[in-house]
């Protein structure tokens, strides 16, 4: 089972949390005498982030600096598919929807001429980090990325190569083929269930707020808390179709972001 991670000192910082959590109070020092008192502590208001790594911890670290203390334990391990190198043979363009899907592709290609579209900022960067020169994000959802590239068929010289999950959690080829475009879906990472460790279930019911970037977590998520309500719980997702899994979950207020973007689920918390 995932140990649970909150940042450094790791364990230090948890037993902190759930003493604060649980009413613990912290000594200070009282204005007169110099005499010690007991003063009360407000409940930290604590973030789950469900997100699969790597970005699981970038989007804590973005709720940290806005002042919540945020856990990343992911609901979702990513495991890269082991294969053959790429064949690239009649494709004119690379599509990717997730950072793991470029960091799968790099893995059985050594391919970095050939244009990228990507789905968002943060996978645009990971595939120009990874070397490609040619990048265009669609800072949208799949259905945004599609009508991207269907508005530039013009540059295509061949099919788009989908590379991403075993099990997408969009169908891309299927939007791209309703456009007139032929492309093929290439498997390179799978995402497999991670229980959350027990002291974090326990904590549950006590938390602000959970992250959900997908509708596969969504789905985990909604059968723990099938035996963990909670009442209070926010529960944030990247999107209106990540959030369809959880419409009968017993929390207290689901929301989607305005657009299926990082940035737009971030902001759901400045408010």
């Amino acid at each position: 089972m995932a140990r649970l991670t909150m940042g450094s000192p790791k364990g230090g910082r948890l037993r902190n949390l759930t003493s604060r959590m649980r009413g613990g109070r912290t000594p200070g020092p009282e204005a007169e005498a110099g005499s010690r008192k007991e003063l009360a502590v407000k409940p930290p208001r604590i973030i789950w982030v469900t997100r699969t790594a790597p970005g699981a911890e970038a989007t804590a670290a973005r709720l940290r600096a806005l002042g919540y203390e945020a856990i990343a334990e992911p609901l979702l391990t990513v495991r890269f598919v082991a294969g053959a190198m790429v064949n690239l043979d009649k494709i004119g363009a690379i599509a990717f929807t997730s950072v793991n899907g470029v960091t799968g592709f790099i893995r059985r290609s050594l391919e970095r001429s050939r244009t990228v579209y990507a789905v968002g900022a943060a996978t645009a960067a990971a595939a120009r980090a990874a070397g490609f020169s040619r990048v265009l994000s669609a800072e949208g959802d799949v259905s945004t990325l599609a009508a991207g590239i269907a508005a530039r068929r013009w540059e295509l010289s061949g099919a788009v190569l989908h590379a991403a999950a075993t099990v997408p959690s969009g169908d891309l080829v299927g939007a791209l083929d309703g456009h007139g475009i032929k492309a093929r879906h290439l498997p390179v990472y799978e995402t497999i269930p991670a229980p959350p460790p027990e002291e974090l279930v326990e904590m549950i019911p006590s938390l602000t707020a959970v992250t959900v970037h997908s509708a596969k977590a969504a789905r985990l998520l909604a059968a723990i808390l099938a035996d963990h309500p909670a009442r209070k719980l926010r529960a944030c997702c990247l999107s209106r179709a990540v959030a369809r899994p959880l419409m009968r979950a017993p929390v207290g207020q689901l929301s989607a972001a305005a657009r299926p973007t990082e940035d737009a689920l971030i902001d759901l918390f400045r408010k």
